[in-house]
């Protein structure tokens, strides 16, 4: 079995800065301060690109873990809904992206694939997380994904888009 969820989220920020904010590492860091979330290896600081990798260190579960993950997709806003490659090209000059995708390359999990999407919604963004997520260990981990997994991702990444939201608020009001 394989943990499937979406989160969607608003924020009061145009979608290139609510864009730029979810590739920031250190927005990162501070939305997830409660798990000591720390970028440890690759990109550390400032905002990440297409192809590069950051490699996280949190405690989650009372255990300290650490993933790496890589930015497998990053591209401007589709013009159509198709599934062409062309979707996942990078942004031409003018584009204001609108997703991008990260995915494990090395961690706790089997799979972990979560893209992102910006979508304008008034003078805000309508921010939607799509996350599939595949435990380790066969059984055990499809066991582990049913009782646990799910639910603590799902409240994580809830927490951590709240911490976002909030951040972008703080800015927007700032520039005003």
């Amino acid at each position: 079995m394989t943990v499937r969820f979406r989160l969607d989220t608003h924020l009061d920020c145009p979608p290139e800065r609510a864009f730029a904010l979810s590739l920031d590492i250190g927005a990162h860091e501070r939305s997830l301060a409660g798990t000591g979330e720390r970028a440890v290896g690759g990109v550390t600081s400032g905002r990440i690109g297409l192809g590069e990798t950051v490699t996280f260190r949190a405690r989650h579960l009372g255990v300290v873990w650490r993933s790496t993950s890589r930015i497998t997709a990053l591209g401007p806003r589709r013009r159509f809904r198709c599934d062409a490659p062309a979707a996942d090209r990078p942004c031409r000059r003018g584009e204001a992206p609108h997703r991008f995708v990260d995915e494990q390359v090395r961690g706790p999990f089997a799979r972990f694939r979560h893209e992102h999407r910006f979508e304008r919604a008034g003078t805000g963004t309508r921010m939607l997380d799509d996350v599939v997520v595949t435990a380790p260990f066969g059984p055990l981990g499809r066991l582990a994904e049913v009782v646990v997994l799910g639910r603590y991702l799902q409240r994580l990444l809830t927490a951590r888009n709240t911490a976002l939201a909030a951040e972008a608020a703080a800015v927007s009001g700032a520039d005003e």
